[in-house]
């Protein structure tokens, strides 16, 4: 998947005038993209739209329009586009009470690394967590991980013929197991080269 330019942003003011078209088109896009593997865990697949709407709607908060600016942006998110032979996710802990989200944030240390993917026919692929930097301290993790999942050839081949996806955390904390839907798995398996 090509990663994004300058040149495939809009304008602050051209994304001013498409912003409520753009939203909608990402949103329905986002709901085929989007893992839950538990009530308070889930898994949201980034690719090149996504990330295009996270550049767009950082330019347009900080009002970012130099050259530099921009790239520093395009920097920072280019790296969670999938490359044709992984999955990109934000993996997300979500506990609408602070409360409740502390305890479990204490209690999850180490979950980034316990959230697998397996392919029918296939070993379970691990995540390689944070790349960009660690978000876990001994005695909590972060409510947000940036995962990266490595698939082989013959993994991809098998998706691309049909075989089905699951998905899991084995976290002492947190056990889940499931089997990913049609609709997400062919927009995951559409990321694939």
């Amino acid at each position: 998947m090509d990663k994004l330019t300058r040149q495939d942003l809009y304008s602050l003011e051209k994304y001013a005038e498409i912003r409520a078209d753009f939203r909608k088109q990402v949103i329905e896009h986002k709901k085929h993209r989007r893992l839950e593997l538990t009530p308070h865990v889930a898994l949201y697949f980034e690719d090149r739209l996504t990330m295009q709407y996270q550049i767009q709607e950082m330019l347009r908060i900080e009002r970012i329009f130099e050259a530099a600016g921009i790239q520093e942006e395009l920097d920072v998110y280019n790296p969670l586009i999938p490359d044709g032979d992984n999955w990109k996710a934000t993996f997300m802990v979500e506990y609408p009470d602070e409360n409740e989200r502390r305890q479990a944030l204490a209690r999850l240390v180490g979950i980034e690394n316990s959230v697998w993917l397996r392919v029918e026919g296939h070993e379970a692929v691990r995540p390689v967590a944070n790349e960009d930097l660690d978000r876990s301290a001994p005695d909590k993790t972060a409510s947000v991980h940036f995962l990266r999942f490595q698939l082989t050839p013959p993994m991809i081949a098998a998706l691309k013929a049909g075989a089905a996806l699951d998905a899991g955390v084995d976290h002492p904390a947190c056990q889940a197991r499931v089997r990913v839907p049609d609709d997400v798995r062919a927009s995951l398996v559409g990321d694939l080269a």
